[in-house]
């Protein structure tokens, strides 16, 4: 699952993990804030996601008090943040709530999907 509040993310995710979506490797939800993401989550069966990546600054409920519920509420889900301010303190904040890696914008996709393989090499 992507969480992010710029829409034009979803065209992004769906540009570079083309060939991935096509062979069926990949499947991709996508909430553009952490109230709906966290209604995907609490109503649907969030055990058939491998990652949830959030944007750390969105408007209303932020990446990082998402990351602390998502660790509260469901924490076998791994969250990695992803973020335009790459600084220290909210790299330090994210990792102390619970997440499992931290990127920044623009992101690195082969990065990413290295990342994504490492957490479910099937």
């Amino acid at each position: 699952m992507i969480v992010d509040d710029e829409q034009d993310v979803e065209l992004l995710f769906k540009q570079k993990f083309r060939k991935e979506l096509k062979n069926g490797e990949y499947d991709f939800h996508f909430a553009f804030n952490g109230e709906d993401a966290l209604h995907y989550l609490r109503t649907l069966d969030p055990f058939d996601l491998v990652l949830v990546l959030s944007d750390i600054n969105m408007p209303g409920m932020t990446g990082l008090e998402l990351l602390r519920i998502i660790h509260s509420e469901f924490p076998p889900l791994r969250v990695m943040m992803i973020t335009a301010y790459g600084d220290q303190g909210n790299f330090n904040k994210a990792i102390e709530a619970g997440a499992s890696d931290f990127l920044t914008k623009p992101v690195d996709f082969m990065q990413l999907k290295e990342k994504i393989h490492q957490l479910n090499p099937s």
